[in-house]
Order: structure tokens, then sequence, then C-alpha cells
């Protein structure tokens, strides 16, 4: 082949002339649901490193006054724990085909993830009856901030959690929900870890 061959070579068409697909498939081999999760975590993940940045720096000014930690935290963070713990036992139901176990663990999952939302509510109305409002410190500020996102975040993970648990009692079969419950324990692990540095965070200073 010669050099100006080369040049006007057509390598997108060589394809066709050979009967292969290409539509784009083996491309993009990620589904489209699982594809949109990792970029919304991608930009979740920039927010929440953008809130962690703003409290280092915030916390060295002469004004931060840090507030103690609730022992409820501590049930809080194990209740999340079991949580994702439970969505991963539906993963590997699904994974198996057993749709009591994706059932049995899309419930556990559920009941844990409310309970750590009544812990996180507890949590704060036990720091307002000490008078650590958010007003008073800036350190007070971020605390309520942070968990707050990271509730509301948790809600938006529990509203897909009630489409998939609604599919499982529809009688759908473990492969026809299988990438529903993949996703909600995807979203849930990532915000277990989010949780943990956050949480870290609050211990180390």
């Amino acid at each position: 082949m010669g050099f100006l061959d080369h040049l006007t070579e057509k390598p997108w068409l060589e394809g066709e002339d050979q009967g292969v697909d290409t539509d784009g498939a083996g491309i993009f081999s990620v589904a489209t649901p699982q594809l949109g999760l990792r970029v919304f975590l991608g930009v979740v993940t920039v927010l929440f490193t953008l809130f962690i940045v703003a409290y280092t720096d915030r916390m060295v000014v002469r004004d931060w006054r840090p507030m103690p930690e609730p022992w409820l935290l501590w049930v809080n963070t194990a209740l999340l724990v079991a949580s994702s713990v439970a969505f991963h036992r539906a993963w590997v139901g699904a994974d198996r085909g057993q749709i009591d176990g994706v059932r049995a663990g899309l419930h556990a999952a559920g009941v844990f993830a409310f309970a750590f939302l009544a812990g996180q509510l507890l949590a704060w109305q036990q720091l307002v009856a000490l008078g650590y409002f958010a007003a008073s410190n800036p350190a007070n500020a971020f605390f309520y901030l942070l968990t707050a996102v990271h509730a509301v975040h948790l809600l938006g993970g529990l509203v897909a959690w009630g489409r998939t648990t609604a599919k499982v009692w529809r009688g759908l079969t473990p492969g026809q929900v299988h990438l529903s419950v993949e996703l909600c324990a995807v979203y849930w692990h990532f915000l277990l870890v989010v949780w943990l540095v956050m949480f870290g965070l609050l211990l180390l200073t």
C-alpha cells in the first residue's frame, strides 16, 4: 500500500466491508445505567472532596471550636455497615438466581438504612439540646452540612431501593432485577466509604 493510499484509508468503513457490527456495542461495553451511575459517583466524589478540602482549610482558623462526636454516631456507622452488607447479600443472591436471598437482603438493607437516618436525626437533636447550633461555630455548621448532604444522597438511594424491592414483590426473577440490585449495592458501598471518610475526619479533628 502506498503512502497516498494510506492517507486516504477509511478504517471506520472496514467493519462494514467485513460484516462487523459497528453500532458501538464493542466500544461501550458497559450498560447505560452502569455508565450513568459511574458518572454520577464521579460527580458526587468531587462534591464531597471539595467539602472535605474546605473543612480542613477552615479548621485552622482561630474561631474553630471542634464539637463532640455523640456516641450515637458509632451506632449509626455500624447500621450503615450492616445495610451495605445486606445489599451485598442481595447482590450475591441475584448472581446465584436465589430470589429469597435477594428479598431478604433488600429488606434488611432497607431496615438498617432507615435506622441509620433515624439515628442521624437523633444525634442532631442531642447536639442541639446541648447547645451546639449550626450558627454558633463553623465546626458545627460543617458537621450539620456534611451529614445532611450525605443523608440526602442516602434518601436518593432509598428511592432506588424502593423501586427495586417493588420489582421483587411483583414476581420478577433474579435475572430481571439483577442490574437494579447491583446498582443499589454499588451505590450503597460508595455511600459507606464516603461516610467512613467523613466520620474518620470528624474523629481526627
